[in-house]
């Protein structure tokens, strides 16, 4: 399969799919958490699937990387997230598993598209 869009990777469908999941579950934690855990992780899987596709649409080597790298720090920020959220009991254990399994699966995806751009032939630099 050809890939024309970010939305043909494969790790952009599952942070998506990560996304859809963290928005239903933080409906369900206390109202208190409105402005803050819950807030953090819409924030940070918005930001996993937002710089996976600016990535994407970036031209040179260091750029695309970067874009990967800021995605791959927003899905270490939701697997910090996470935790705390079952630690404070927000999570079930089921559902906790269900969620790291996914964010730790993604973060392993964007490490190897970084590590298959470094090795790629795009130019380092855009011009």
């Amino acid at each position: 399969m050809q890939i024309k869009s970010f939305r043909d990777l494969y790790v952009w469908q599952k942070a998506h799919l990560l996304a859809l999941n963290i928005y239903k579950i933080v409906n369900e934690f206390p109202k208190s958490e409105l402005y803050g855990l819950s807030s953090q992780l819409k924030r940070a899987v918005i930001s996993v699937t937002s710089n996976i596709a600016e990535g994407f649409a970036r031209r040179s080597k260091k750029e695309k990387i970067q874009f990967y790298f800021i995605s791959l720090g927003s899905i270490t920020e939701i697997e910090n997230q996470l935790i705390l959220a079952k630690d404070l009991r927000y999570l079930s254990e089921k559902i906790f598993d269900e969620l790291f399994i996914q964010s730790d699966e993604i973060a392993k995806m964007i490490n190897g598209l970084i590590k298959s751009i470094k090795n790629s032939y795009l130019p380092t630099t855009n011009s």
